[in-house]
């Protein structure tokens, strides 16, 4: 993906929605939720995430949020409530210990998703205990199915292939990198953030990829005042003329962080300001470090980019495209295992972000990224943007099912040429 010097675009009022952790399904006295299209009724949208780390969520939010602010009516759902008790806990609680603690056997397990093995066999029977679930959501009279989170995607290809779901899916990848769990030759149409990430993904699988651009809110776009930011600095402790380097360790603190600080504490002329997340222990060890502003769970993180000279980052998720969006150079250091290794490489390889092995290396990244200053990603055109690719393809499908094609095909013949051009044009 090219990255090139534009003017930052202008703030886009957003609509009053709270940001949400997505709510289970709600039912009515039979014990489901029947929605029947009908054309006075507003197009409707299911959009499913995963709570595991909070890219998912912050992805299915900012998309839920544009939808409504395009008229759809949105439910935001959590996939792992389609799950079993005991499997819910495993996937949150095993990818944070073996991500955090385990990163050979993390890495370990990312390698085998990619082909056939017990790994892989094991995740997609995992998938499919919670398709049952998901079935009963997805037949509601959706328009269209989305969803921000990989092992969803496995499930809604699978309900596809079953012949229980003839609703179109997309699925939005969050990753820089793609990989094997984020395809579906079965879901409709597969969107990527960049447009090196759709190249990369679409090469690899064989499966049609569009980049759609960031989900993250508009204010990551607008600027601080001179004022502003230097107020920002001065309450951070960051001293005129240093560089911040603010250090994203995603919504758990994970990864070698205290390494990564101990480099930046190195860097000649930088003060490392890290976002440790929830992790009060990891916020409570840094801030015992000189020099080191150790900050815990923010709302400010917008402002906090808006502030910082350079973003270093260990996985390559929400933070990154965040620090995409707001201009904010990055550099890939000390990342996790896994996909926090691929999203690196695919970052070094495409020149967002250069990925330095050690801390001299990491010195010369930091002032080349902060030289080249605030650079943003080339907007797309409004009908290739993620929210507008899927309200099309659920006006697409209303159209279908209440006007059949003259063959008698019924809407899901009526519909997949429709899929096809839509997919061409994003």
């Amino acid at each position: 993906m090219q990255a090139v010097q534009t003017p930052v675009p202008p703030a886009v009022p957003s609509l009053p929605v709270q940001a949400l952790r997505p709510r289970r399904a709600r039912r009515g006295g039979d014990g489901c939720e029947l929605h029947p299209a009908s054309a006075d009724r507003p197009l409707r949208a299911l959009v499913v995430t995963g709570s595991v780390g909070a890219g998912h969520n912050g992805a299915a939010n900012e998309l839920t949020r544009r939808l409504t602010a395009l008229g759809l009516e949105v439910d935001c759902r959590d996939f792992l409530d389609a799950l079993p008790r005991r499997y819910r806990r495993l996937l949150q609680d095993g990818y944070e210990f073996s991500a955090g603690k385990l990163p050979r056997f993390f890495e370990w397990l990312f390698q085998n998703e990619e082909h056939d093995s017990v790994v892989r066999s094991l995740t997609l029977h995992l998938c499919r205990l919670a398709a049952r679930q998901l079935g009963s959501w997805t037949d509601e009279g959706w328009d269209v199915v989305v969803t921000t989170f990989p092992f969803a995607a496995q499930s809604l290809g699978m309900l596809t292939e079953d012949g229980a779901l003839d609703t179109p899916t997309v699925c939005y990848l969050t990753d820089p990198a793609p990989h094997r769990l984020w395809v579906h030759p079965q879901v409709s149409v597969h969107l990527t953030v960049t447009e090196a990430t759709a190249v990369e993904g679409t090469a690899r699988y064989g499966v049609p990829m569009a980049a759609a651009g960031p989900l993250t809110p508009d204010t990551f776009a607008v600027p601080l005042s001179a004022a502003e930011r230097a107020a920002l600095r001065a309450e951070l402790g960051v001293a005129e003329g240093r560089l911040l380097a603010l250090l994203s360790t995603g919504s758990m603190g994970l990864g070698d962080v205290t390494s990564s600080v101990e480099a930046l504490r190195t860097v000649d002329g930088a003060t490392p300001v890290v976002l440790c997340g929830r992790n009060e222990r990891l916020r409570r060890r840094l801030a015992a470090l000189p020099g080191v502003v150790a900050l815990g769970w923010r709302t400010d993180v917008p402002a906090l980019m808006r502030a910082a000279d350079v973003l270093v980052h260990n996985a390559g998720g929400l933070s990154l495209t965040e620090a995409l969006v707001a201009g904010l150079p990055a550099v890939s250091y000390e990342v996790i295992s896994g996909h926090g290794r691929a999203n690196a490489a695919t970052l070094a390889a495409c020149g967002l972000a250069p990925w330095p092995r050690e801390a001299g290396a990491l010195a010369e990244a930091l002032a080349a990224q902060a030289a080249r200053g605030r650079v943003h990603l080339e907007p797309l055109p409004e009908h290739r943007q993620a929210a507008h690719v899927v309200a099309d393809l659920a006006r697409a499908h209303r159209r279908a099912r209440q006007a059949p094609s003259a063959s008698g095909g019924g809407p899901a013949r009526g519909l997949s040429s429709r899929l096809a051009a839509l997919a061409r044009r994003s």
